[in-house]
């Protein structure tokens, strides 16, 4: 956008020209044993049953205490669910099982190489190894209800232990992705204020281990730096009686978990009931300022949600095999490996590594050899997939009976293969929408009574009433071919009480923008903000545009550009930095940087620098494809960064009006030292789909 009012384009006047794609029907097979096969749910779940319907997912957990008011809304946004009732997250991810099916299997861990074994863990098993990991958190740690811990893991078993064994004792567990750096956990620790860090001395990544203990040392530095001191650090050991990092234990601060738990075998350790709105735990996401947003997550609404949903959207049931292959650390691993999947009491297969070591046939060779009949992956991983191994699946005699996409939009054509390759034409497909702060569902077909429609989300989940909204707060109409910002109108049982010890931003990021009177009591006046824009068709279904801020969606982890921008300026040399997308086929998006130098400072080696400034700060997925470093920014009259334009350079697209830029003359010069850089690289341009090109040429125009 420039600073002419005359040339600036609201979201809401912005014209989507999609093609509308045809129904996909849901296997007559896969209705016939659906969970949600009844039409009358829709009745049940409807706006006048609000907020009563959302009881026939509590009722799927088992309470200490009823609760006696479903929904207070009191002191709005910040809603309580379930009020009154109390209950606790490991018993009924736990316990209820271990009683009634002991032997039966809750889960299936795969390592990395294929050589190794994979590892059963029963539910009697994994009730075992919860107490007795609670009993180290509490009576070694000195840990108690309300207390933060920070877990830095990698995908093994041990986190959903630690997990479950923090809610056990109502500690809230704020578990950071194990690719993050330990810069970025130690922020992530100070900010919760976390006095114990759980973590592992080394995991396996393409084939070889990754040393992740060093990543604590960092972590603890940055932590101590922003006035959190962390008293212990527990280390899980991968291989039994071998210590897989280089780095040293700390005598009296790094303790090794294996040693802990002989001095506390066979503990017991009773749950401890929690009131409903006691937070679980924090799963923090970037935004568009440098502070990441700790979401807090509620017990008893965020486990009702979870499990429901679990159960009418991913159609599980205790005797399937599930795996959703994300990763722990993001809030799909929460709800979709962990918490929602143990409370049904299915068995939830956990996969250590990259989903194509050695090849492209691996999952499906998993899928097989587990008889995993639900898979759940994100678009970038079936790009991945579709690439590297076209052919794969055909290969394999597994049968899913349902299909999941989660992260980001996928693409009509990438959807076909997925369906007709991957789920061979048998399974049915939800392509969910969601959020880290929503936890769990907004947009999807209930997989049974739908038609699915590929690129399409489908309509607003059970209980949740969409709508898109113009810049004005005026209804954008289904079918009116225009986007707009998608907003939830009504509050529901997975959304986060707020952001942790920032309750006023929680307010303004989410609510602000639509709240009709912020004195008001009265959930109508309060439209949940997602901040992503949409284009609602004429049957209702959804499509999901992306982000309207300026996060960059980089296979399905949310890198906000003010953190990959605050990170390149912790280089001394630095004097402006500005991240912005590139469109990729295999990752959806990929990072690239312009730099601009201090006066006098020589540009030899300032990319590599601003690449290890980015990776030490935030983590290797952040890492940037280029780092462009220009004598200046376009910008405008006030000062701001043009990030639309060089966005238009790096995408080869067309970098539209920039006479009223306070420096127009420097375009033309990034775009030739960029493109012709590219091209002789032989990163050459791509065709941007309708879409890709708007997100280009809105881009940057949050600030």
């Amino acid at each position: 956008m420039t600073n002419n009012p005359e040339s600036e384009v609201s979201e809401s006047q912005i014209a989507v020209h999609w093609r509308e794609e045809a129904y996909y029907q849901p296997p007559p097979k896969f209705v016939a044993q659906a969970n949600a096969a009844d039409p009358a749910i829709f009745a049940r779940f409807a706006e006048d049953k609000f907020p009563e319907c959302f009881t026939e997912y509590a009722d799927l957990l088992t309470w200490d205490e009823k609760w006696h008011t479903t929904l207070d809304t009191s002191n709005p946004p910040f809603w309580k669910w379930f009020v009154g009732g109390k209950l606790n997250a490991s018993y009924n991810c736990v316990d209820r099982h271990a009683q009634a099916s002991p032997d039966k299997t809750a889960i299936i861990w795969v390592p990395e190489l294929e050589t190794d074994e994979h590892v059963r863990i029963s539910y009697g098993e994994l009730h075992r190894q919860v107490n007795e990991f609670a009993a180290v958190l509490r009576d070694f740690a000195g840990l108690q209800a309300g207390d933060r811990v920070t877990l830095h893991m990698p995908m093994v078993p041990e986190l959903a232990v630690a997990m479950l064994a923090c809610a056990r004792l109502g500690v809230v567990h704020s578990q950071v992705f194990g690719g993050f750096s330990g810069n970025a956990c130690g922020t992530r620790i100070a900010d919760s204020g976390s006095r114990v860090l759980i973590t592992m001395d080394g995991y396996y990544r393409a084939g070889g281990i990754t040393d992740h203990k060093v990543k604590a040392d960092e972590a603890l530095e940055e932590a101590a730096r922003q006035g959190q001191e962390v008293d212990k650090v527990l280390v899980w050991r991968r291989h039994a009686g071998q210590y897989a990092s280089s780095t040293p234990m700390a005598p009296g601060r790094d303790f090794f978990v294996d040693e802990l738990l002989a001095e506390h075998a066979g503990a017991i350790v009773e749950p401890v009931s929690m009131p409903s709105d006691a937070p679980l735990f924090l799963m923090y996401t970037s935004g568009t300022t440098g502070r990441p947003k700790g979401a807090q997550h509620s017990t008893g609404g965020y486990l009702s949600y979870v499990a429901g949903t679990s159960k009418y959207y991913q159609d599980i049931h205790p005797d399937d095999v599930y795996w959703c292959m994300a990763d722990i650390g993001w809030i799909t691993g929460h709800s979709y490996i962990v918490y929602g999947p143990l409370a049904l009491g299915t068995t939830t297969v956990i996969y250590e590594g990259v989903p194509n070591y050695p090849d492209g046939g691996r999952p499906w060779r998993i899928a097989k050899e587990l008889g995993v009949n639900i898979f759940h992956t994100s678009p970038t991983a079936i790009r991945m997939l579709r690439k590297v191994g076209p052919e794969e699946p055909k290969k394999y005699d597994y049968h899913f009976k349902h299909m999941t996409t989660v992260g980001e939009p996928i693409e009509p054509e990438v959807w076909r293969w997925y369906h007709s390759e991957v789920g061979k034409g048998e399974a049915a497909i939800v392509d969910t929408w969601w959020q880290t702060e929503t936890g769990g569902f907004l947009g999807s077909t209930l997989p049974a009574l739908q038609p699915m429609k590929p690129g399409s989300c489908g309509p607003g989940a059970l209980g949740i009433y969409p709508v898109v909204y113009d810049e004005d707060a005026n209804d954008v109409p289904a079918g009116s071919g225009r986007a707009g910002n998608i907003c939830i109108r009504n509050p529901w049982p997975g959304i986060m009480q707020t952001i942790w010890g920032q309750p006023e931003r929680f307010i303004e990021v989410y609510y602000a923008k639509y709240n009709r009177d912020p004195d008001s009591k009265d959930w109508h006046d309060w439209p949940y903000f997602a901040g992503d824009g949409a284009v609602q068709a004429a049957d209702g279904y959804f499509r999901i545009l992306g982000r309207v801020d300026d996060v960059i969606n980089v296979a399905g982890h949310r890198l906000g550009t003010k953190e990959l921008e605050s990170a390149a300026l912790t280089v001394p040399e630095v004097a402006e930095a500005a991240a912005v997308p590139v469109m990729d086929d295999i990752r959806g998006r990929i990072v690239e940087m312009y730099i601009s130098l201090k006066p006098g400072v020589a540009a030899e080696g300032m990319e590599a620098k601003v690449t290890h400034a980015i990776e030490v700060e935030i983590g290797k997925i952040a890492r940037p494809k280029n780092v462009w470093i220009v004598a200046d920014m376009p910008k405008t009259r006030s000062g701001k960064i043009m990030r639309r334009v060089i966005a238009s350079v790096s995408n080869f697209t067309d970098v539209g009006d920039v006479t009223t830029l306070a420096n127009p003359e420097v375009v033309e010069t990034i775009r030739h030292h960029v493109q012709s850089t590219k091209v002789a690289k032989g990163e050459l341009p791509r065709e941007l789909s309708e879409a890709e090109y708007e997100e280009i040429a809105k881009y940057g125009a949050a600030e």
